[in-house]
């Protein structure tokens, strides 16, 4: 098997990205970077006779054991998007936005992003090994090396979650960047066009009301302060 970084986005047709054709990021390594960063996914899983799209917490482990690295999921066993989700196709999606593009226009506003889409069909994770490095990664995600610091899960929280895994091979990554695209005659107008930046902003940590005097530890002041490992 190709290592993964080397494994080229939109392999298929469902994951194959036609309306906005130029907007299509081929590396691999940029969709390894967006999941890196992102705190929030979205999965569209059909549940009896309706789709349903809900945000999620996710982990990722870019050299998991599925084809081409794995995403997991996790949620609570009485679930019912979940357990509709084991064994069927699932479509998770992952978008940062970067900036308000204010064009000249109405029909030209647009926002700059970056947008991951990976289709696959999910399995539920139930080798024990596997199970807690996908809950660990989960917890790192929104705060990176958490997990290490925390006691362990017990065996009644471990009977209460369920954890899904869904491969990566299968997906795709759109990114727009810049100014405006006006037409010409709207140029040539006069009027104002640019970007409003946006940024995700981290604030100084809250103590918990009952956590005492205990000191703020060191990788919740990093994530606070914008630090990620490298």
């Amino acid at each position: 098997m190709a290592p993964v970084t080397t494994l080229p986005l939109q392999p298929t047709p469902r994951t194959t990205v036609v309306r906005g054709r130029h907007r299509a990021v081929e590396e691999r390594a940029a969709l390894h970077a967006l999941l890196a960063e992102a705190l929030v996914a979205h999965v569209g899983v059909v549940v009896g006779d309706h789709a349903v799209v809900l945000p999620s917490a996710f982990g990722v482990d870019p050299d998991g054991p599925d084809e081409g690295g794995t995403l997991y999921l996790h949620g609570s066993v009485a679930a019912r998007w979940l357990t509709a989700a084991v064994g069927a196709t699932v479509c998770v999606t992952v978008t940062e936005l970067d900036g308000l593009v204010a064009a000249r226009s109405g029909f030209h506003h647009s926002m700059n992003y970056r947008s991951g889409v990976v289709i696959g069909v999910a399995r539920e994770v139930l080798d024990p090994d596997e199970r807690a490095r996908a809950l660990d990664l989960v917890v790192d995600q929104m705060v990176p090396g958490r997990s290490a610091t925390l006691r362990p899960p017990t065996r009644k929280e471990l009977a209460a979650t369920a954890v899904l895994a869904v491969p990566l091979v299968e997906a795709s990554l759109k990114v727009r960047s810049g100014d405006p695209v006006d037409d010409e005659a709207d140029v040539e107008g006069g009027l104002w066009a640019g970007v409003v930046p946006v940024r995700r902003v981290l604030d100084a940590p809250l103590t918990a009301a009952d956590a005492g005097g205990v000191p703020v530890p060191p990788d919740v002041r990093a994530r606070a302060a914008g630090e990620r490992p490298q």
